[in-house]
């Protein structure tokens, strides 16, 4: 009976949708590791291509039905035209409702990944900083040395702060969503510690080769002024030379 058999067809495809919205639709996702993340992506989309293919099916049944209507006695219509209309509905919302959750899922994958993006280019950052404050940490030299290396790690923390800004916002946005929060509350405790840390040290360092350009630039006065009076001092003893003079005779700092 043909009737039996379209009913069939029916229930089939019924029977696969409803499988379909358990499994990727109603099942509760736990995404606490990125390959838990990844791979839901991924299952999300092979379910989203399968629905997409079933449309051939669909497609079959719905011309399978109307061809039977056309020629089958009006009793028989109503009966299968609601359940081909159910069925047309359901198959539709499946494919947008996966399509919809894949598309999410896919942004929230990219949002991970560009927080980590963020994350690396700072801690590179950090660890320039880091190799700065090394070297500054015993500068040899005068005072315009020190200016040079104060300076330049003074050039390396002016630094914008967009990019913590995005990380800052791309981990609110994740950890709002209960996804990946315990791994990304790890990293960044981790980031905002080093980051805090640095940043203290730099300010000292900052300071502490303010006081040594000052410190430089007095002991430069200093011998600026030792060697004038010394010079003054070998000018005077080298005219007193010339002129034959006694030491009895200069006064007593000449002698």
């Amino acid at each position: 009976d043909k009737t039996v058999s379209l009913r069939k067809d029916l229930s089939e495809m019924h029977e696969w949708i409803t499988q379909a919205e358990e499994e990727y639709l109603e099942r509760d996702f736990e995404y606490k590791t990125p390959d838990e993340l990844q791979k839901a992506v991924e299952e999300l989309k092979r379910a989203k291509e399968e629905a997409l293919q079933k449309e051939v099916k669909v497609k079959l049944i719905t011309d399978s039905v109307n061809n039977f209507i056309a020629k089958a006695p009006p009793a028989a219509h109503e009966a299968l035209k609601k359940e081909l209309d159910v069925l047309i509905t359901s198959y539709q919302q499946l494919c947008s409702r996966l399509n919809g959750k894949w598309k999410t899922l896919e942004e929230v994958w990219a949002c991970w990944r560009e927080l980590l993006s963020y994350l690396d280019a700072e801690n590179k950052w950090l660890n320039e900083i880091e190799l700065k404050l090394k070297a500054t940490e015993n500068v040899q030299g005068g005072a315009e040395e020190i200016s040079e290396s104060l300076d330049s790690l003074e050039r390396l923390m002016r630094h914008p702060e967009d990019n913590r800004n995005q990380i800052r916002e791309l981990a609110q946005t994740l950890t709002d969503g209960g996804i990946l929060d315990e791994l990304i509350n790890e990293k960044l405790e981790k980031f905002n510690s080093r980051w805090e840390e640095l940043q203290q040290e730099a300010v000292r360092r900052q300071k502490s080769l303010e006081q040594s350009i000052q410190s430089a630039q007095e002991t430069d006065k200093t011998l600026r002024l030792i060697q004038e009076s010394l010079a003054v001092i070998d000018k005077q003893l080298t005219a007193y030379t010339a002129d034959r003079v006694d030491a009895a005779q200069v006064p007593q700092e000449a002698q």
